[in-house]
């Protein structure tokens, strides 16, 4: 029996040598038969190998150890401590924030919990919708939300366990431009994302259908908000292409396209070209629905920002709420040169447009929501202490359910079954249990952004202006945020009626 599998295996060997010489595609094959076939293995293996064993806690990128630990552990409600002191090379940071604390920090209410609590809500700083008194304002009960991802990026498990965690924890889903399916409707609130495909609001033709859009707005209750894409930090000014071979049944019907075509959204929409007809739009669906309207955008010509402030106070009309996205977010797959030279990153994006609304008094009477980044507490205290009323978290609500970072996102054999639709790699994701994690994960970034707010004594988040924070940087040097960032003093902070509101509702518990 032995001999017989020795033959084998040496005939198999014998096989794969030879078609290795004759093959003309890989050079290492014919110049290194067999052999040459563990470079292709270890390369396959290579981002596991540095994942776990190459690279320490802090040289990870996107997301360290460090970062995706802090996740997990909060997620399940484990301890999130760490040991011994910080292991960051203090002396040796660029940009790295530090967070000054009070000498007198603001009290805990008494009989507060001292732990995360999804049931415990920290509302935003704004009314959403409330300056221009859409018929549907509302505040958000959840300073930190999660961010746009569609179904057909993620899979239908992936979708549920993210909604249904955002109904454990009060906090508003952004469906992603691929419209609502049904694994959004898990319970939590909705902002229905509408890209240049028009998903679940087009004509057979691929236009905006305005008569559509209301359909589906009163058949769904869970939307509270709509945001009108026009672009993101992951693929900005670039549009996308969904195969055919991808295109299902279920996907068409909730897509509004063809079983089995290519589906392409365009690079722009063609229900506006310009400023102008954006904020037509944007009135239009407002007054039709009552919702608060807003726009998602990555950051490129500068143009634009001031010019659409300008319009907005002269006019009188304009969109309740701005997401600005950062270059560096994004959790699809886009092309190289995309993902790492287009758009500003999130620091230099944000404040272009802050400074755009303020120039022109109009920066209390818009919600800024930040994404990029910004599902790490110190990352997300600057986003609000920059301006931002709200946070939107993608990547690490992913890894709240599962996510390990494998970067397998585009091939669609996403390994832990967030990012795929494949059934069998998907069915190990149970969302009942994975809603409960991400539930936890964004109650504990509430909570250590609560905590940290009260370090530097005030009661809530948005209130930590940006001389709180400072920036070390080489040579022992540090420099303050406020000054980086240019802005003036009356900048960063919600308006005093936002102030007392927030301060009320937080004194009331």
């Amino acid at each position: 029996m032995k001999r017989r599998l020795a033959t084998l295996a040496g005939g198999g060997l014998t096989a794969l040598a030879g078609w290795d010489l004759w093959q003309r595609r890989h050079t290492i094959l014919r110049n290194y038969p067999i052999v040459g076939h563990l470079r292709f293995l270890l390369e396959a293996v290579g981002p596991e190998l540095r994942q776990y064993i190459v690279t320490d806690n802090d040289a990870e990128r996107p997301f360290s150890r460090d970062q995706r630990r802090w996740v997990y552990t909060s997620s399940k409600l484990e301890n999130r401590y760490f040991g011994f002191g910080t292991d960051n090379d203090l002396e040796r940071v660029h940009n790295y924030p530090v967070i000054k604390h009070a000498a007198f920090p603001a009290p805990t209410p008494e009989g507060e919990p001292q732990h995360p609590d999804p049931a415990v809500p920290l509302p935003a700083a704004k009314v959403l919708g409330g300056a221009r008194g859409r018929a549907r304002a509302f505040r958000p009960s959840s300073l930190v939300n999660i961010s746009a991802m569609s179904f057909g990026s993620l899979s239908g498990a992936a979708v549920t366990a993210l909604n249904k965690g955002a109904a454990l924890a009060g906090a508003l889903h952004t469906t992603g431009e691929g419209g609502v399916s049904p694994y959004h409707l898990g319970g939590g609130d909705l902002v229905w994302q509408i890209g240049t495909g028009y998903f679940g609001c087009r004509n057979d033709d691929g236009t905006f259908s305005l008569d559509r859009l209301i359909d589906r707005v009163a058949a769904t209750p869970a939307i509270r908000a709509i945001e009108i894409k026009l672009s993101q930090g992951a693929k900005p000014g670039l549009g996308g292409m969904l195969p055919g071979a991808k295109v299902t049944p279920e996907i068409a019907a909730i897509r509004g396209i063809e079983v089995g075509v290519d589906c392409k959204s365009p690079a722009g929409h063609s229900a506006f070209r310009d400023v102008d007809g954006l904020l037509d739009l944007v009135e239009t669906i407002a007054a039709e629905t009552g919702l608060p309207v807003g726009i998602k955008s990555a950051v490129g010509e500068a143009a634009f920002w001031p010019e659409l402030a300008a319009r907005m106070a002269r006019t009188g009309t304009g969109v309740d709420f701005v997401t600005v996205d950062g270059g560096e977010g994004g959790t699809g797959a886009a092309p190289l040169v995309f993902t790492d030279h287009v758009a500003l990153p999130f620091k230099w994006a944000f404040p272009r447009v802050y400074a755009a609304f303020a120039e022109e008094g109009l920066h209390h009477d818009v919600v800024f929501i930040g994404s990029a980044k910004l599902g790490i507490p110190e990352n997300a205290l600057l986003a609000l202490a920059m301006g931002c009323d709200m946070v939107n978290v993608a990547r690490t609500a992913m890894f709240s359910i599962g996510c390990i970072q494998a970067q397998r996102c585009h091939t669609g054999r996403c390994p832990s079954g967030v990012a795929t639709q494949s059934v069998w790699l998907q069915h190990g994701l149970d969302p009942a249990l994975k809603s409960v994690r991400c539930a936890n994960y964004l109650a504990t970034l509430r909570f250590e952004l609560l905590s940290l707010a009260r370090a530097c004594g005030h009661v809530h988040p948005a209130l930590v202006p940006l001389e709180a924070i400072e920036l070390l940087d080489v040579d022992l040097r540090t420099v303050q945020a406020d000054d980086v960032f240019d802005y003036k003093p009356d900048w960063g902070l919600p308006g005093p009626a936002d102030v007392e509101a927030i301060t009320a509702l937080m004194a009331a518990g």
